[in-house]
């Protein structure tokens, strides 16, 4: 019981996610129309594919205090517009590697699903978000 309570500690950690607008945003809406539970501290940024999504977008909501950030596309191979996810998916490899040497190692995270993953959009979210519980607030916050 001390345990959990050492880890959440009062600590409800802001996440951005930014979700395309065709398969994992309605994911997002599937979630929540079948009433499934997932963290109400998850702030979506719906955009029209996550080829759009530019590094200094996940940067800046880490420096304006999210303490973790995810980025959820089509299924690979099914993006509507081609090959926006597989950008998408290399500049996020790229950024977590940066990141991990500056101290947010962990704190940003890939999913790819389809529109009828709601149960797979709420156990990915509900799984980074306890982690990022385990891990504390953002080395950002307060500098």
């Amino acid at each position: 019981m001390e345990e959990k309570k050492k880890e959440w500690n009062g600590f409800e950690p802001k996440i951005v996610g930014f979700c395309c607008n065709w398969c994992s945003y309605a994911a997002a809406d599937l979630a929540g129309i079948s009433r499934l539970k997932y963290p109400p501290n998850i702030r979506i940024i719906r955009v029209p594919c996550t080829g759009k999504v530019d590094p200094l977008y996940i940067l800046k909501a880490f420096e304006l205090g999210a303490d973790g950030v995810f980025i959820a596309g089509c299924m690979e191979g099914e993006c509507h517009y081609l090959t926006g996810n597989l950008y998408a998916r290399d500049r996020v490899e790229r950024l977590k590697r940066d990141l991990e040497k500056v101290g947010l190692g962990g704190r940003l995270e890939m999913f790819f699903m389809s529109a009828a993953m709601g149960k797979e959009f709420a156990a990915a979210t509900t799984d980074l978000t306890e982690r990022i519980m385990k891990m504390g607030p953002s080395p950002l916050k307060g500098k």
